[in-house]
């Protein structure tokens, strides 16, 4: 009996928490057949980008380490403690994938997944386009310990065949890829990350600690050797100039706490309603037009003033004659 009344209080709030994840649903897969070809867009620069980084690594030729103050002022991990600056970026990244799918459970709905998505694809994809350019310009020594002299994946030998480049040997070609340095690919994705939740989430403390990890990424990044600081470096202020740029183009988002309609009007909604708004107006106007009623309450008043002096004018003149006797 008890099993069954703590069964029968669980099974309501399972079947809201699912109405509510049906419905999401449903509303996410209309935006995403509107918006799609963005969003594929989007991941298929994914896919060239990291083809490019393949590509250089083809160019990549070893050398001494350059000169760097972060060097200077940050022990190297070393290659069993390289780990540590992945753990950081994969929490990171795990925990934004997560957080922007959160409207299909909880009530806060201050945003729709696919228009965010929308938002942070378009962020990665100009700044990765501006990473591609820099480090084809100029081919830096890597610093990591995969990337010296003397190691066997530090240059790659001539491909044998199209398909080798195109299939860019994932995911072991992206973890032990050397020449793509300017600027930190890991850093696109931190920084843009972190101020998009600055900017639509709701926890003041994750905002400051979601920061606070942006910032022990960038030295743990350093510390591994995995970049040069220049590149931790030009990542933070381009980055954050780029995602500043890019979103002051793109339309905002609707705010989903303040009442607003499922889902935002496309360009024709939007002028059907505002058509319709504006012949209610006109029907309102052509009403009191008939009426007499010209919808000024401070005109009213003084006609309403003016009438009843006139009747008292009247009134006053029969008194008179009746009192005559005509």
């Amino acid at each position: 009996m008890y099993i069954a009344r703590e069964a029968s209080k669980v099974s309501p709030r399972f079947d809201l928490v699912w109405r509510k994840v049906t419905v999401e649903i449903s509303v996410e897969l209309q935006l995403l057949r509107e918006k799609w070809g963005l969003l594929l867009a989007g991941l298929i620069f994914q896919y060239i980008h990291g083809l490019a980084a393949r590509g250089v690594h083809y160019l990549h030729r070893p050398g001494p380490l350059l000169q760097d103050l972060g060097f200077m002022a940050l022990p190297e991990l070393g290659q069993d403690k390289g780990y540590l600056s992945e753990s950081i970026f994969s929490s990171i990244f795990i925990s934004f994938v997560l957080w922007t799918f959160h409207p299909f459970i909880y009530h806060s709905k201050r945003f729709y997944t696919v228009l965010i998505w929308r938002r942070v694809l378009a962020f990665l994809v100009a700044s990765q386009f501006l990473r591609i350019i820099t480090f084809y310009s100029t081919q830096l020594p890597g610093p990591n310990y995969h990337c010296r002299e003397g190691s066997k994946l530090a240059t790659l030998p001539p491909p044998n065949s199209v398909l080798e480049v195109l299939l860019i040997n994932f995911p072991r070609g992206v973890l032990f890829g050397c020449g793509d340095l300017i600027f930190s690919s890991h850093m696109i994705f931190t920084l843009v990350f972190v101020r998009t939740y600055h900017k639509y989430g709701s926890k003041r403390f994750i905002k400051f600690l979601a920061w606070f990890m942006a910032i022990i990424q960038s030295l743990l990044i350093i510390a591994s050797r995995k970049h040069y600081s220049v590149d931790v470096v030009v990542a933070w202020y381009t980055v954050n100039l780029v995602v500043f740029f890019v979103d002051n183009k793109l339309p905002e988002m609707p705010d989903r706490t303040n009442g607003v309609p499922l889902l935002p009007l496309s360009t024709k909604e939007k002028e059907i309603r505002l058509k319709e708004e504006k012949d209610s107006k006109l029907k309102d106007e052509f009403h009191k037009l008939l009426n007499g009623n010209h919808g000024d309450p401070t005109d009213r008043r003084q006609r309403a003033q003016m009438n009843g002096r006139h009747d008292e004018d009247i009134n006053h003149a029969l008194s008179e004659a009746t009192a005559n006797g005509t």
